[in-house]
């Protein structure tokens, strides 16, 4: 049995989501509240000392990072493959999981935080600094201090900008690669398109769809659209975020990309 330890706003989890309904793998639920800190409840910690999701578990493993549980699903379940075979296609894989996981995933949590998270945590959290770093000791001080600038300065936070031009830059790299492929990889949907997805919907979910409409980059604004289309994406993606938080990253979204789009010079 398959499982998942998750949240509907995690865009690891997503991934991880995402990668199990490509393979057509059942899973059962395990809905950790990130929101309300039950992460660092200590039957949690127990599966992942670092205090974020998502965690499998199947029979007697226990495997946390989302690349890391894409790769386990696709050498354990050999049926419908989500990896190329092709050497050369499996290195763009490559290639994009590891800006995911080095680059965009840090970026897209400091853009969330900064333009909506920082005002449900502030609705439902500390509202010292003090109080705050308390709640999430298993995370370590220096990633709660960090999250403590997005909180309180949103977009005029250090570094922030820059993390929208590495996005922004990201999307430009997309829309070249899919000038001669219908997918990141090649002409099938892959790993690829299943790691860079959750963090391309977390923008439109934000309201940053502006990055690549109105002509911007055009191949990415199809790319986006085929993938929407395919029977997996909205149970993976969309299904799971609650309502409530939906709403807020699509108002704060909306409140918020005059000052984004004024940062790329749009």
């Amino acid at each position: 049995m398959l499982e998942l330890y998750h949240h509907g706003v995690s865009a690891c989890a997503a991934k991880v989501r995402l990668a199990l309904a490509e393979k057509r793998l059942s899973w059962t639920s395990r809905y950790v509240d990130i929101f309300a800190g039950e992460q660092f409840n200590p039957a949690f910690l127990a599966l992942n000392p670092k205090a974020v999701v998502p965690v499998l578990i199947h029979n007697n493993a226990v495997i946390s990072e989302s690349t890391a549980i894409c790769e386990y699903l696709e050498e354990v379940f050999a049926d419908d493959p989500i990896y190329p075979s092709s050497p050369a296609a499996r290195a763009t894989v490559l290639h994009w999981t590891k800006a995911v996981d080095e680059e965009l995933h840090p970026a897209c949590a400091a853009i969330s935080y900064a333009i909506s998270f920082r005002h449900t945590i502030l609705r439902q959290g500390a509202r010292q600094y003090e109080e705050f770093m308390k709640l999430g000791p298993a995370e370590g001080s220096a990633a709660r201090a960090l999250k403590w600038q997005w909180i309180n300065l949103g977009l005029d936070a250090p570094g922030t900008a820059d993390k929208i031009r590495l996005c922004d830059g990201y999307l430009h790299e997309m829309d070249e690669a899919l000038k001669s492929n219908v997918w990141l990889a090649g002409p099938d949907f892959s790993m690829a398109d299943i790691a860079v997805a959750p963090y391309v919907n977390r923008l439109a979910a934000l309201s940053m769809d502006g990055l690549w409409t109105r002509g911007r980059l055009m191949n990415v604004e199809s790319w986006i659209e085929r993938a929407r289309l395919r029977p997996t994406f909205k149970p993976a993606l969309v299904d799971w975020v609650p309502t409530d938080l939906a709403a807020e990253m699509s108002t704060h979204g909306e409140r918020s990309w005059p000052a984004v789009a004024a940062m790329l010079g749009l």
